[in-house]
């Protein structure tokens, strides 16, 4: 009833099967491969990530400005006294820079000594800050004669005349 060019035998059929599955396969893997690119990149990114450990002892510092002055309005030294957690009375001293001319933050660099009993510690203050409404918001990364390092976070208030940290050592 059908002419020779319409015969379909097995092994046509089978060939047709396999070129459309494989079509289909090629367009699955394609959406597949789509599909798992998106999280492999976000975990990759997390594999070159950081992590800072804070240590145990999370401390709140509590100060008083004393003084706050300007030799050229443009850079400005402050210093203030106050409680530092397990350091006991504290007297620091920063000036606030903005070298990169940017309009409400910049960068301090500042030194501090402590006097817990007869412990005497010194340290090296280092960070940035940003205006956030009428205060600053401190983050500061500093270096102590006793071996440590603290990551802390603060606040100066110059209105009220306080600057108060959360501090934690870095592991």
């Amino acid at each position: 009833m059908f002419s020779e060019s319409f015969r379909v035998d097995n092994k046509t059929i089978l060939l047709k099967y396999l070129e459309l599955f494989m079509f289909n396969f090629e367009l699955k893997f394609i959406k597949m491969k789509k599909v798992l690119f998106i999280p492999i990149m976000f975990l990759s990114l997390n594999l070159f990530s950081q992590d800072i450990k804070y240590g145990d002892g999370l401390f709140e510092a509590n100060f008083v400005v004393d003084m706050m002055y300007s030799d050229d309005l443009k850079n400005y030294k402050v210093t203030a006294s106050g409680e530092a957690g397990p350091y006991g009375r504290a007297y620091l001293s920063y000036e606030f820079t903005s070298n990169l001319d940017v309009d409400g933050q910049g960068e301090f660099t500042g030194t501090a000594w402590t006097q817990n009993g007869e412990e005497i510690t010194r340290a090296i203050l280092r960070g940035i800050y940003r205006k956030n409404g009428d205060v600053f918001k401190l983050y500061t990364l500093d270096n102590l004669s006793n071996g440590k390092f603290i990551l802390a976070t603060g606040q100066l208030d110059m209105v009220k005349k306080t600057l108060d940290f959360k501090a934690s050592y870095v592991e």
